[in-house]
């Protein structure tokens, strides 16, 4: 690998212990949640998970009784943040806000000694959350589903994970919150720094712009062009979404190299000479605009002001995208592969259905 200026934290620059004999409460037990409070639980920590019992934004609901099926300590929010060291947020973004303002903000108004953690600096950074002074304002973002922190972890692994601090009261804040990395099994794989603002801003542009809604405004364009075209819509959506998994897992194994190495020398030379002219000048304008607006706060505020509605756009553009022609035609395709999500209701289905009594022919009538 090439020299880097980077600092990049692993298990020895770590001290775990730094968490003993301190309590760690975690806001929300959805992906990431779940994740992070049986990780720490493992690890030797003591783990609160603070809930909503009649969900909303917190959790709730089902998430209480999965966390006390898992055999947590799990109490309400307000209650969970009075009694923890570490208060860890790990709710959705347009409802981080409520849950502070409700539950969280008076545990961290007694002095000094609190930790506020977060695995994604939208709230602070855009300033929907603001810390009072007096607390360590820290940050700890894996860099991937939950479900891929919990199994990594399970597995003697981790997962690639960013740190930072917003606010070091302490002296040693950025001491604490790798800590917590090693609890979840991030310095297992490597953790990098960053801040607050950086994380926050590059991730909204990766997820808008080339991870969700690039990749599947891509998929989508190139299914409409070949179904338009006269080309089956089975035959469209395996070539335009089927094996875009195999071509993303080589480039996750070695990069782009590794994946124009394994494909065929025709379909090299097309990523060469056809792929760049799809990225027009045009493109990369828009790709501007998207940053700035993620800049200025201008997609924050929308974002906020639409989930403080109700969602209304969210829901119907939910609803649009979900009825589209390839998720009906996927859906039907991946109904034969076992291992999809499809695949593997069709096998339960026909496991609990039982099966039919044979016919009994009039030759075997005879013969009785």
């Amino acid at each position: 690998m090439p020299e880097t200026a980077l600092q990049v934290y692993y298990d020895g620059d770590a001290d775990l212990g730094r968490l003993r004999g301190r309590t760690v409460a975690i806001i929300g037990y959805g992906s990431q949640g779940h994740a992070h409070a049986l990780n720490l639980r493992e690890s030797g920590v003591r783990v609160i998970v603070g809930l909503r019992r009649d969900g909303g934004g917190a959790g709730g609901g089902g998430s209480w009784a999965r966390a006390v099926a898992e055999g947590l300590d799990v109490r309400p929010v307000a209650d969970a943040a009075r009694a923890a060291d570490v208060i860890m947020m790990l709710v959705p973004d347009q409802h981080g806000r409520t849950v502070y303002d409700a539950s969280v903000a008076a545990a961290l108004g007694g002095g000094p000694g609190k930790t506020l953690m977060f695995a994604h600096g939208f709230n602070v950074h855009f300033k929907e959350i603001a810390p009072p002074p007096g607390v360590d304002v820290s940050m700890v973002a894996p860099k991937s589903p939950g479900h891929l922190v919990r199994s990594e972890f399970q597995a003697g692994r981790g997962v690639p994970a960013l740190v930072a601090v917003h606010q070091d009261e302490s002296g040693h804040a950025l001491a604490d919150a790798l800590a917590y990395a090693a609890g979840i099994g991030c310095t297992r794989a490597g953790v990098l720094p960053t801040t607050f603002r950086e994380e926050t801003e590059s991730d909204l542009f990766g997820e808008q712009v080339v991870l969700c809604g690039g990749v599947t405004s891509l998929i989508k364009a190139g299914f409409e062009t070949l179904v338009a075209a006269g080309y089956a819509p089975e035959l469209a959506y395996f070539e335009c979404l089927h094996e875009l998994k195999l071509i993303v897992d080589l480039m996750y194994r070695g990069g782009m190299k590794f994946m124009r190495y394994s494909i065929s020398d025709t379909a090299e030379y097309g990523d060469y000479t056809r792929g760049p002219t799809l990225i027009t000048p045009a493109v990369r304008a828009r790709m501007q605009e998207i940053l700035a607006d993620i800049q200025s706060g201008a997609f924050a505020r929308e974002w906020i002001d639409e989930s403080r509605q109700g969602g209304p756009n969210f829901q119907r553009l939910r609803r649009e995208q979900n009825e589209h022609l390839i998720e009906q035609v996927g859906a039907a395709l991946r109904a034969m592969m076992p291992w999809s999500e499809e695949g593997k209701a069709a096998v339960q289905s026909r496991a609990a259905t039982p099966s039919p009594k044979p016919a009994v022919t009039q030759e075997q009538v005879a013969a009785r």
